[in-house]
């Protein structure tokens, strides 16, 4: 059973700032692909907005303008949006919508803008496992037969959340786990921002990895949960034109089940 929530004390963060260098369109950002007409960052704003936060912040990048003006006409939600000017990694990203959260407290959901087919229920029972964890960080996983490309949940012998660990960094043993982050993270606020200062680009992308919040938090004393509330499906970003295609085949499919 979900907890019961305020709205108040829930921010949203959605991360569009990508390039999509293998959706082979050098002049149209990701977010802005579209499954049935529809571009993908709509279909993440959509579920945002149905969970009715306190704010959202859309942190934009490469073609800014082209992001920001489809959001504007889109959708008559506030939405705020800041830039992330280079593309230094997730964790990097986040950090960019600290002027905006500044005075805030309460809980931060980190989404992806090219993972379209969260569902609205399945964020409410993330948010409701989180607050009645009590968890300082937690973050949204699923199980995947195939999880190459995806980061690993690394649990201790306890079966708690010790770290995730990207693909490219990760051991041979550590790729056999087949439990798989999504991306959707839940952080108190007063601990987000100051943990991604801490963060370190020493890895094989150079990158500042939200991921690594997690270890940073932990190290701190604080609680830390994963939790495996989503469907394979439901998480699949979207990096390719061959996934877009499967995508839209998964909708439609998805679409004629509910007629």
């Amino acid at each position: 059973m979900s907890a019961t929530y305020s709205n108040n004390n829930l921010a949203i963060i959605i991360l569009a700032a990508g390039k999509g260098k293998r959706m082979l369109n050098p002049n149209l950002p990701k977010v802005l692909s579209k499954i049935n007409d529809k571009p993908l960052i709509a279909y993440v704003v959509d579920t945002a907005i149905s969970l009715n936060p306190y704010r959202i912040v859309v942190v934009v990048g490469f073609h800014k303008d082209l992001v920001i003006d489809f959001l504007k006409s889109y959708s008559t939600a506030r939405l705020d949006f800041v830039e992330q000017k280079e593309q230094l990694g997730t964790g990097h990203a986040v950090a960019q919508a600290e002027g905006m959260l500044r005075n805030f407290d309460g809980d931060v959901m980190i989404l992806c803008g090219d993972v379209p087919f969260l569902e609205l229920r399945t964020l409410r029972n993330f948010l409701g496992h989180h607050r009645n964890e009590n968890a300082d960080i937690s973050v949204l996983t699923t199980y995947a037969d195939e999880p190459k490309g995806y980061g690993r949940i690394i649990r201790n012998k306890q079966g708690e959340l010790a770290r995730i660990v990207e693909e490219k960094d990760a051991t041979e043993e550590q790729k056999q786990v087949k439990e798989i982050n999504s991306g959707v993270f839940l952080v108190k606020s007063k601990l987000l921002f100051p943990a991604l200062k801490m963060l370190s680009n020493a890895n094989s992308q150079g990158e500042y990895y939200l991921t690594d919040i997690v270890e940073i938090l932990l190290s701190s004393g604080n609680k830390a949960t994963a939790f495996p509330g989503a469907d394979f499906q439901e998480l699949q970003g979207i990096n390719s034109p061959s996934e877009l295609e499967q995508a839209e085949r998964y909708l439609n499919t998805k679409n004629n089940n509910y007629l």
